[in-house]
């Protein structure tokens, strides 16, 4: 029997700030090895067999939310590349209500304390990523970008497929509670 393609769970950014992170990756990101837009990865390896359960299960949580503020707070290094550090509460608690749902799933790089990034360069020398790095830093400002949904992608072992979107959609009675804000 065929083993499923595992699914990996990425943050929708908005389309200024997606724009801003897939213009990184392309520029810096080795170009034979850059099969994927920019992201920020939630989960890397869920279980695709269970794929109508997650798929329930995304939807009840994107449903349940606005869109949300996420904080790039700096530059980091991954040793062979670099990515923009972001923050936010109401995406760890997104991510900590999901993990705890699949928790029986999840795979040890998924238990790990989740540190939202966006990788833009990877898999380069560490000369050049340090090179980049300090580049880069010099110039940083920190700036918001914004969780609009998620997306659902099978992995295959080259570019992802797209499963499905979902876009946070609060309810109209919990959308008017501050709204304008974030």
């Amino acid at each position: 029997m065929d083993q499923i393609a595992p699914l990996i769970l990425t943050l929708r950014f908005d389309e200024r700030s997606f724009a801003f992170f897939d213009e990184q990756r392309r520029r810096y990101f080795p170009p034979a090895r850059n099969f994927i837009p920019a992201h920020l990865t939630l989960f890397h390896h869920l279980p695709g067999e269970h794929l109508p359960t997650i798929q329930r299960d995304i939807e009840a949580c994107a449903s349940e939310r606005k869109p949300f503020s996420l904080d790039v707070t700096g530059l980091r290094s991954l040793g062979r590349g670099v990515a923009y550090a972001l923050k936010s509460p109401a995406l760890a608690a997104m991510r900590r209500h999901l993990a705890l749902e699949w928790n029986d799933w999840l795979k040890p790089q998924d238990r790990q304390n989740h540190n939202p990034h966006v990788t833009v360069q990877n898999k380069v020398d560490p000369t050049q990523a340090r090179a980049l790095l300090e580049d880069l830093s010099e110039s940083f400002q920190p700036f918001l970008a914004r969780g609009e949904g998620l997306d659902l992608w099978w992995y295959r072992g080259g570019p992802w497929e797209m499963v499905r979107t979902f876009g946070f959609e609060a309810p109209s009675s919990l959308s008017r509670v501050g709204e304008g804000q974030g």
